[in-house]
């Protein structure tokens, strides 16, 4: 292996990390021996990028869309759908819990991608779908949620769930932000 592949393979791995395997005359088995000089002196890696964005070695051409003239959406945004979506999954997944810090932290996590998940099931081209959700201990307290955004309000649209039980309450919204 030349020292310019070398030096290159040592950037690579400075940069991303990788594990790799080297086929050159310090590591050498008996059995590559007998094979051509051009199959012994061969470097196999496995790359994984720690930062995106950082692809200095791979130029990619610039995908040039075209225009499609669609001022509106085809389909509008099912309201009635993903308040139903919202309903079924915060009373399936909080009906019997209690609140605790912790685990209400994850359900967070998780309700927000089974609903994200459901709603991309729906097929509904050209929205982005932007899911929130807020978790509390219910201790006659109150709460309010204030969100802002450019918005055009012959496209754009949301969906909204509250959910309470003896020990917590809930708030899902799903904003449905039409994609020109």
């Amino acid at each position: 292996m030349s020292e310019a592949a070398k030096d290159k393979a040592a950037r690579l791995l400075k940069k991303r990390g990788s594990v790799s395997s080297l086929g050159s005359h310090e590591v050498r088995s008996r059995d590559n021996l007998n094979k051509p000089k051009e199959s012994r002196d061969s470097m196999s890696t496995v790359s994984y990028i720690d930062e995106p964005g950082h692809h200095d070695d791979v130029q990619r051409p610039v995908v040039q869309m075209e225009n499609t003239y669609q001022l509106g959406p085809g389909r509008r945004f099912p309201v009635a759908t993903v308040n139903n979506i919202l309903k079924d999954v915060l009373t399936s997944y909080l009906q019997e819990e209690k609140y605790e810090a912790e685990l209400c932290r994850q359900m967070t996590k998780t309700i927000s991608e089974v609903v994200k998940a459901r709603v991309k099931d729906l097929m509904i081209p050209r929205y982005k779908i932007i899911v929130l959700i807020y978790i509390g201990q219910l201790n006659d307290q109150g709460m309010r949620v204030g969100s802002r955004c450019i918005w055009d309000p012959a496209n754009d649209t949301f969906a909204s769930y509250t959910f309470k039980n003896s020990s917590l309450f809930a708030l899902a919204n799903v904003y449905g932000v039409y994609y020109e």
